[in-house]
């Protein structure tokens, strides 16, 4: 069946540059986007539903355990800070081999 759809220039240009990098048309790239979004939610395949929910947007999300308080910003730096300094030490590791 055909359809005209009236989209913003910029999204159909990132739609149609999409398409070409996926080496699709933007027929099947339209087609997988509708498809996913008038999917049931229940229906996305959910690898483990201990861990995962699917979240308001129909994307899959960590679940927050109850006993668990939200992240911070600063909890975040702190990750961060904790990562690199891994990286530090195992680059020391290597170049002292």
């Amino acid at each position: 069946m055909k359809t005209t759809l009236d989209l913003p220039d910029d999204l159909l240009i990132e739609a149609k540059t999409l398409a070409a990098r996926r080496r699709t048309t933007l027929r099947a790239l339209v087609e997988s986007a509708l498809r996913r979004e008038l999917r049931p939610a229940a229906a996305m395949d959910n690898p483990d539903p201990e861990k995962f929910e699917v979240g308001p947007l129909g994307l899959l999300v960590l679940k927050r355990r109850p006993d668990e308080k939200p992240m911070t910003l600063d909890d975040i730096r702190q990750l961060e800070r904790d990562a690199d300094e891994e990286d530090f030490q195992r680059a020391m590791r290597i170049a002292g081999r």
